[in-house]
């Protein structure tokens, strides 16, 4: 069996016992594979009781490639494996034959081929790339195994194995303070008991050398989704985002940082207007969502969104009807009246004239200090877009932390690969509930109102 050096937390992830699954994620070239499937991956098949065990890759070309046959790969690390590609007479699948047990090597995008091992139990299950694999094979592969061991390069948040997998282990407290605070504020679906979650980056790689961490840094432009994915370990989409150069530590603030705007001196800096809008979806069989969002605006040019609040009809028992949205959008305009301040004028999308009927009906028998105005769209999609990106790179375009919607579509919003110019009709309907707020006061908004710097 060949060596390489290995870090502390390498050390202890290949230690640690009692687990039922662990979950690898961080930048490239961190070891993720080579210590996961090399070694205590194969450590688990020694230990396993059972017979048959799996390794899954996107094919098995891919797990040939990067898994078994590499430097330091399973077949370096083992001698005493033996990688049948083409099967054997006993197991017609390829596989590999370790200590009298059996390797099933699987490709998870030929559905096929998988389902031919779905009446197995197995004892060890390795999955590379989780985050590219099917859904439906890793909810199949995750209830036929007594231990499973996954890897993932951070990708689309949004994606379901990050909400029915990743985000239901944790780190254990000696390392969680190596996991990004954007990752840990993910890390909060109902936790299974002994699924494990780990995060590694270069500096627990102690194969590589200082020169070669600073080669792969200066690989990808910084600002870039890529450099967030790939050198930083961040999730999101890495091409073809809307708003490349959303950043959470520059864009994203506390309720404490924006109190500050409140402030009566009027010499300070201060919130001159408040407004609101909405974006309705009432399907029950989609992640469409009826959004709210609420902002404020201060004379110096400064975009704040200092509240949301996400409906989906497809999570309800009970949907929401036009009806429902008006006592709740009422609501929601009187808690940050209270908090921020009076946002007079609200905006509705105007494509939804159910919901702008319901609200005017809702004030003459009722009455209300609030305007319900059509949404303003003769700015064109695209130049609200470049209106946004200006505003982030001048610091002038912030989100509240509490807003995890709104930051998660900033995040995966991205331009439709089909359409020069045309961004994707999905994750974005706090955005567009954002932009019915703002539209009406751009002409406030930006570095170049009032001295703003």
């Amino acid at each position: 069996m060949s060596s390489f050096p290995l870090s502390q937390k390498y050390i202890d992830f290949i230690n640690t016992t009692n687990v039922s699954a662990e979950f690898l994620e961080g930048t490239t070239a961190s070891g993720k594979t080579t210590v996961g499937a090399g070694v205590k991956f194969m450590r688990m098949v020694s230990q396993s009781p059972k017979k048959l065990h799996a390794i899954a890759a996107k094919t098995t070309g891919k797990a040939e490639e990067t898994i078994i046959q590499q430097d330091n790969g399973i077949l370096d690390l083992h001698r005493n494996a033996v990688y049948c590609g083409n099967g054997d007479k006993d197991y017609k699948l390829p596989h590999i034959k370790f200590e009298g047990k059996i390797i099933y090597i699987l490709g998870y995008s030929s559905r096929d081929k998988w389902e031919m091992v779905l009446g197995a139990q197995f004892g060890c299950v390795y999955i590379d790339e989780i985050n590219t694999a099917d859904i439906e094979f890793i909810r199949e592969m995750s209830t036929r195994n007594d231990y499973m061991l996954a890897t993932l390069n951070p990708d689309d948040p949004s994606l379901p194995v990050y909400k029915e997998f990743v985000n239901r282990s944790r780190p254990f407290k000696k390392y969680e303070n190596d996991v990004p605070s954007e990752i840990t504020a993910e890390l909060t679906e109902e936790p299974v008991p002994n699924w494990r979650y780990w995060f590694f980056s270069f500096a627990d790689n102690l194969s590589l050398t200082p020169e070669q961490i600073e080669k792969k840094k200066n690989s990808a432009p910084k600002c870039t989704k890529l450099y967030k994915n790939k050198i930083l370990g961040l999730r999101g989409r890495a091409t073809g985002l809307v708003f490349p150069n959303f950043e959470r530590a520059r864009h994203i603030k506390s309720k404490e940082w924006a109190g500050k705007f409140l402030n009566c001196n009027r010499k300070s800096e201060h919130f001159v207007q408040f407004t609101a809008g909405l974006d309705t979806a009432y399907s029950q069989k989609s992640p469409d969502t009826i959004a709210m969002t609420f902002y404020g605006i201060t004379n110096h040019g400064k975009c704040v969104q200092l509240d949301e609040r996400v409906y989906n009809n497809a999570e309800m028992q009970t949907p929401i009807a036009p009806s429902d949205t008006v006592k709740n959008f009422i609501d929601f305009l009187d808690r940050n009246r209270d908090e921020w301040g009076f946002a007079r004028t609200a905006f509705i999308d105007s494509a939804d004239q159910a919901t702008i009927t319901e609200f005017q009906k809702y004030k003459r028998q009722h009455g209300c200090v609030y305007d319900f105005a059509n949404a303003w769209k003769k700015t064109k999609i695209i130049d609200r877009i470049n209106l946004v990106l200006g505003w982030l790179a001048t610091d002038c375009y912030f989100v509240l932390e509490h807003c995890k919607n709104t930051i998660a579509e900033f995040e995966i919003y991205s331009w439709r690969e089909d359409k020069d110019n045309t961004p994707e009709d999905g994750h974005d309907h706090c955005i567009n509930s954002g932009q019915y707020a703002w539209l009406p006061f751009k002409n406030i908004i930006g570095s170049e109102i009032n001295g703003a710097d």
